[in-house]
């Protein structure tokens, strides 16, 4: 036997036909004009004896770009009498010359194939009769392929209409695209008897079953300590509902002990259902579905493989139920202590006292919240000076962003370092990973930074450019790193004294020095012991559950006429040691433990607070002395003194001339 001849030019590939025509017979070069509105025209080359299959697989002869087009569309086979066209089943059917294809039709010159918006012409011989413009040519066997989009969609039609499409599809296709459609619904589901619901009715759906029922635990967290009973479950769905007769508790425990799927045998009923299989969650089984079937329908062990798969996709709905509510959960509890610590911050960082001097430090932070200056605060150690730089964080349009403290003088320089502008991984031994610094942490917010004295002069160059604006480097880093962030510094070192020893940068001092807040010891503003203290008492009553009624008269002159070295700190432990050691309602001098140290800046010689014999003096004496011990204790400076003292320079300026008379 030969095969028919064919032109090369054609470029055709000889085939051989098999059981449809005698191997003599030569059938005319045949060819397809295909109009695809997104590849264009091309002309596929119709092999004699061939197939040439068209649809959206990408596997197909020829591939359809259109969404009404199936995956295996149509096909353009040869016979005996010549090209024929037929319909494979499709979704929207394909059309001759207009008349919708029914079996197999034969092809003449110049017929047209549409399916969707593609037209394919059929002819023999030059192909260009029927073409308007050819983009490209293909030889039958040869795939097309898209170049540019072929459709756009905002959501898929797909799971909808997988149920019409259905009844047309084999069975293992209609399997697949009912537990497509299931997972899809599983995953929106909310509540674990919506998912026993939707698991139930696509099990009756795609198995012989007619009624049945979905059993789990009422809580899923006492299902995953042990395994669970019959006794134990809960019907969460059932057809009919209400279940007419008791679970078949004996099925189910089989089910539940062998960890698999059961498909009993003889009669049917609700004692002895046809199909069961187990749930499993976390590698166990914590429930069944059970189903019976209808009186003319029998149960196949394809059937049992259809709910088996069902079972599993309801085992990671559960575990993603759980998953979900855990994370709830975790948030509302994160919630609600991010509410509890911000209320314990609101109290923590409450201004309390009516004297003038935290009046206008109250003043003075209102006006510097609203600018971008860079703050300096200075005090005595423990006088309030990471209050105020919250204070004015709280205040300004950055109070969104964080709010980050580092007490400088707690780290070695290396550390210091590491802990402002952060680091790289391998920059040094212990550097394990990348740390970002403070600074990127404080990223539009605050940096506190406290103790800024005790910074090495290494770390100020630095931390000037910072200060400046300019990008830094990570140690250990070349990578840029820009950041917006405002500084609030804070000292209780003589920092005039620093620069001029060398041991603080005259540039930084400056740069720090925009806006300079002084914060006054507690002694020198007594009217805010009494509301400082009634304030921590109340808080510490709360905390520890004491019932505290206040402080005895004698214990409030105590603490009025101590000197308080420690500052607002010494007063906070003092009232918080009292709460919890007092044995009466009412705290008196006995529970209230000061201490015998001095305070920082007292030479003895301003007289307000010698602890010798009590000299009786005038007011203005006394007056001029704590004026003029003031202006000691701040090196002469007027404008400090002015600030501590609560009085303007001017008004200053005049006292002094008029002692200088006297």
């Amino acid at each position: 036997m030969r095969k028919a001849p064919v032109p090369s030019r054609d470029g055709l590939a000889d085939r051989t036909l098999s059981g449809r025509r005698a191997a003599s017979m030569q059938v005319p070069a045949s060819h397809l004009v295909v109009r695809d509105p997104v590849a264009g025209e091309h002309v596929v080359r119709l092999p004699p004896g061939g197939r040439v299959v068209l649809g959206r697989a990408p596997t197909n002869d020829v591939i359809l770009h259109d969404e009404r087009a199936s995956r295996l569309h149509a096909e353009v086979v040869a016979t005996a009498t010549g090209w024929l066209i037929r319909d494979l089943q499709s979704r929207n059917g394909t059309t001759l010359n207009g008349t919708a294809v029914v079996g197999e039709q034969l092809l003449a010159d110049g017929d047209v194939v549409r399916i969707g918006m593609v037209e394919a012409i059929f002819g023999h011989g030059d192909p260009r009769k029927h073409a308007e413009t050819i983009t490209g040519e293909l030889t039958g066997g040869q795939p097309t392929a898209a170049v540019t989009i072929a459709h756009r969609a905002s959501r898929s039609s797909l799971l909808e209409a997988i149920s019409g499409s259905a009844v047309s599809m084999p069975r293992v296709g209609r399997a697949a695209a009912e537990l497509c459609r299931l997972a899809f619904s599983l995953a929106a589901a909310d509540d674990a008897r919506t998912i026993a619901r939707l698991a139930l009715a696509s099990a009756i759906d795609g198995t012989a079953g007619t009624t049945g029922l979905v059993l789990l635990p009422p809580r899923f967290g006492d299902a995953a300590a042990e395994r669970p009973t019959p006794q134990s479950l809960a019907t969460l769905a059932a057809t009919p509902d209400p279940w007419p007769a008791a679970p078949p508790l004996d099925v189910v425990a089989t089910v539940l002990q062998a960890d698999e799927a059961v498909l009993t045998a003889g009669g049917v009923g609700p004692s002895n259902p046809a199909l069961a299989a187990p749930i499993r969650w976390r590698g166990r089984p914590v429930g069944v579905i059970v189903l019976e079937t209808g009186a003319d329908a029998v149960a196949t062990p394809d059937d049992l493989e259809f709910l088996m798969a069902v079972c599993d996709a309801v085992g990671v709905a559960i575990d993603n139920l759980a998953a979900r509510e855990a994370l709830s959960t975790r948030l509302a509890t994160a919630a609600d202590e991010n509410e509890r610590l911000r209320r314990r911050l609101g109290e923590d960082s409450c201004m309390v006292g009516a004297s003038p001097a935290l009046q206008g430090i109250i003043g003075q932070v209102q006006r510097v919240a609203a600018t971008k200056a860079t703050v300096l605060v200075r005090g005595e150690s423990g006088a309030g000076k990471e209050l105020i730089a919250r204070a004015i964080h709280d205040s300004s349009d950055r109070r969104d962003g964080p709010f980050v403290c580092l007490n400088c003088a707690a780290l070695s320089e290396t550390l210091l370092e590491s802990e402002l502008f952060g680091h790289e991984r391998g920059a040094f031994t212990g550097a394990t990973e990348r740390k970002i610094g403070k600074f990127e942490a404080a990223h539009r917010g605050t940096l506190m930074l406290d103790e800024i004295g005790e910074m090495s002069p290494a770390i100020q160059a630095k931390f000037l450019r910072v200060l400046e604006g300019h990008p830094f480097e990570r140690v250990g880093g070349s990578g840029r790193v820009q950041v917006d962030v405002r500084v609030v510094a804070a000292t209780n070192r003589d920092l005039e004294k620093a620069v001029t020893s060398g041991g603080f940068r005259r540039d930084l001092y400056f740069r720090l020095k925009v806006v300079e807040i002084i914060v006054p010891p507690l002694r020198r503003r007594p009217e805010d012991i009494e509301p400082l203290a009634r304030h921590f008492l109340e808080r510490f009553a709360g905390e520890t559950g004491r019932l505290i009624r206040g402080f005895t008269p004698a214990a409030l002159d105590a603490m009025r006429t101590y000197h308080w070295p420690g500052n607002i700190r010494e007063l906070r432990n003092v009232v918080e040691r009292a709460v919890v050691l007092a044995q009466q309602e009412w705290i008196d001098v006995a529970d209230v433990s000061l201490s015998h140290l001095a305070a920082p800046g007292d030479t003895g010689k301003s007289g307000v607070l010698h602890a010798g014999p009590f000299v009786p003096v005038t007011i203005e004496e006394m007056e001029r002395r704590h004026v003029l011990a003031t202006l000691e204790a701040v090196g002469g400076n007027k404008t400090k003194a002015a600030a501590i003292l609560g009085i303007e320079r001017s008004t200053l300026d005049r006292k002094l001339a008029k002692w200088a008379k006297v």
